[in-house]
């Protein structure tokens, strides 16, 4: 019988107007991966923050015992000294600083009273070979790709002698073979012994890597599921994450096409000033009233860059093509000229670009649309309120009330405000840039209906998405593109992840 690593009891948190956590019980076994799910706002990283120490103990009622003792970390230093390390999905680390320095980051080798760099360089050169990281130690963070810097932030962990491993949506941004790596990895710490918890909303990967599964909803311990006795299943999931079945994660719709052609791309070229590669060759496409057109494409493909390239140009490329839009032929010189002519972009980095954390629900929502709720010069507040309660309704967002600050919601929250800003604009043709990053199956389910709605209703999407089922399970047609460049285009009749992958490494 496996031994008892973690066992967290009656946990309850209260935030001002919300109980986060209601009387959770949760026990992790040692040696295990044992994944934690749930809806946004469900509680989960929530209950890793009190066991990290993020909301120190006096904040919440309950217990923790770790390695069988009573804990009561009041700073994150002191679950660290335990053996606890949390890795969030928005990574903590410095930029400007070297691999190195960052994985020894507060626990440098000292000589004395001196660093001894050349032992830090040697520590962290072991520390990457163990999370399989072939790069120079001497290597900028800002210069790897983010399944690279995710690597890091492991490393960085197991020099600190980790005994329990919290990955928080470690997946969120990484394409699939990082996540696979990601995957592989975490199966070989599980063999030398190291305990992981993992948060995640993709289902797949928690059915391919867990011993155990526990499911939270509203703040509450569902049920705690055994992988070894077949109890895990994306069906079993699905069921107990949101309260009832989930048919078919992908709604129904009728792919339906006017024939109109709202927007027509030809021969479209951009590149950075100065520089002698271009960002993107050559795009042809087109997108014709009612429907959903897919982007599909590895990481750093260049899907993200065509449509800032589109929607404005906000990054300053030089640009050279042809753009026609509703028949007429355009170039907007920025993002107020393609909002105002219909064109709408919910960015994929929905904390970057896609919201002002300091301000509320509904601020967010109005932000690009205000001359809608303005009269003669001011603010109708009631209208925004009112209008914000709306949109709070129809996405199910889940916040005490529209007047809640953002940066306080969960991610899965806060990427439903910031499709209702966008939704709130009524555009003719909206980009969604990984629409779904960060949100759990059942509010999946809510923005496809939601999108289904809006292309029924004679509204064009582009979708970009790195999750080939999502692509395949709401587009009429995909492009696929690589290295800057259109590999191919596929009707959704003949379309398959084999396909697309196939074109997606053809450059």
């Amino acid at each position: 019988m496996s031994t008892t690593i973690l066992e967290m009891k009656d946990i309850t948190k209260t935030f001002p107007g919300v109980k986060a956590l209601s009387n959770v019980s949760f026990q992790v076994a040692e040696g295990d991966i044992h994944c934690l799910v749930g809806e946004n706002g469900a509680g989960k990283s929530t209950l890793m923050k009190v066991l990290s120490g993020v909301y120190p103990s006096g904040s919440y009622s309950g217990e923790i015992l770790f390695n069988g003792t009573l804990q009561d970390f009041k700073h994150i230093s002191d679950s660290e000294q335990a053996g606890i390390a949390i890795i969030y999905q928005e990574l903590a680390l410095i930029p400007e600083m070297t691999v190195y320095e960052n994985i020894l980051l507060g626990h440098e080798i000292h000589r004395g009273f001196r660093i001894d760099w050349n032992e830090t360089i040697r520590k962290a050169d072991e520390m990457l070979k163990k999370v399989r990281l072939n790069v120079n130690p001497a290597t900028k963070i800002k210069d790897l790709g983010i399944g690279k810097q995710q690597l890091v932030e492991i490393a960085k962990a197991l020099s600190r002698n980790v005994k329990l491993l919290i990955l928080d949506e470690p997946t969120a941004a990484l394409n699939e073979d990082d996540c696979e790596n990601l995957l592989k990895l975490m199966d070989g710490l599980r063999k030398e012994g190291v305990t992981c918890v993992l948060i995640s909303h993709k289902l797949k990967e928690v059915i391919k890597i867990a011993d155990k599964v526990t499911v939270l909803r509203d703040g509450q311990t569902v049920c705690t599921l055994d992988a070894h006795r077949g109890e895990v299943s994306e069906a079993a999931l699905i069921k107990h994450m949101v309260g009832r079945d989930i048919e078919d994660i992908y709604p129904k719709r009728n792919h339906i096409r006017s024939g109109e052609t709202v927007l027509e791309v030809a021969h479209w070229n951009a590149q950075v000033p100065g520089a002698q590669k271009a960002v993107l060759t050559d795009i042809n496409f087109k997108v014709q009233k009612g429907e959903i057109v897919g982007f599909a494409g590895l990481m750093g493909s260049g899907r993200t860059e065509l449509a800032r390239s589109l929607f404005g140009n906000p990054d300053g490329y030089k640009l050279t093509g042809e753009m026609r839009f509703k028949g007429l032929k355009t170039r907007f010189q920025n993002p107020r000229e393609a909002i105002r002519a219909g064109l709408a972009y919910a960015t994929e980095d929905r904390k970057g670009n896609g919201l002002i954390l300091i301000q509320d629900v509904k601020q967010n929502i109005t932000l690009a649309n205000l001359q809608e709720i303005t009269k003669n010069g001011v603010l109708d507040s009631n209208a925004e309120i009112k209008l914000a309660n709306e949109y709070k309704g129809a996405l199910n967002i889940k916040a005490a009330s529209v007047e809640q600050i953002v940066f306080n919601l969960s991610g899965g929250n806060q990427q439903k405000v910031s499709v209702a800003k966008w939704l709130f604009v009524k555009p003719d043709l909206m980009i969604l840039d990984e629409p779904t990053r960060g949100i759990d199956v059942g509010a999946k389910f809510e923005i496809y209906t939601i999108m289904n709605k809006l292309v029924e209703e004679g509204m064009s999407i582009i979708m970009i998405s790195s999750e080939l089922s999502e692509v395949l399970g709401m587009s009429d047609r995909i492009y696929i593109i690589a290295s800057g460049r259109i590999a191919g285009e596929l009707s959704i009749g003949e379309a398959t992840q084999e396909k697309i992958m196939q074109m997606a490494t053809s450059y």
